[in-house]
């Protein structure tokens, strides 16, 4: 996977989520690809130039998924797991950073949460 491309796909998931004011955004990685997380926990991952993973409820994804197939779908590898691939190319930002949203919110620690919904 060229290592340019995949650094700017995680730069442009931390200029969104900047954007977006989420608060306790860590830099990381997840199964050694690179990773936002919230609590300690990734709520995104590259996995590679193309597409990333998003941390989101069963029910979200399948809706995603339904929704609209030409960004969001699965692999069996992602069966049953709380999370759906993003075609990068195919996603604006303004989507996209709502797709963060909810995937920071998801994976954020409660009293965490309450605080941004709160702000």
């Amino acid at each position: 996977m060229p290592k340019d491309a995949v650094d700017l796909a995680f730069k442009r998931l931390q200029r969104l989520c900047a954007d977006a004011g989420l608060p306790g955004v860590e830099i990381g990685t997840s199964y050694r690809a690179p990773a936002l997380r919230v609590g300690g926990k990734p709520f995104v991952t590259v996995r590679d130039a193309e597409t990333l993973s998003l941390s989101c409820s069963l029910e979200h994804k399948e809706f995603l998924i339904n929704a609209a197939p030409e960004i969001y779908y699965e692999t069996p590898h992602y069966s049953g797991w709380p999370a759906v691939i993003v075609r990068l190319a195919a996603v604006g930002d303004d989507e996209l950073k709502g797709r963060l949203v909810e995937a920071w919110r998801f994976k954020a620690p409660k009293r965490l949460g309450a605080s941004f919904r709160a702000s």
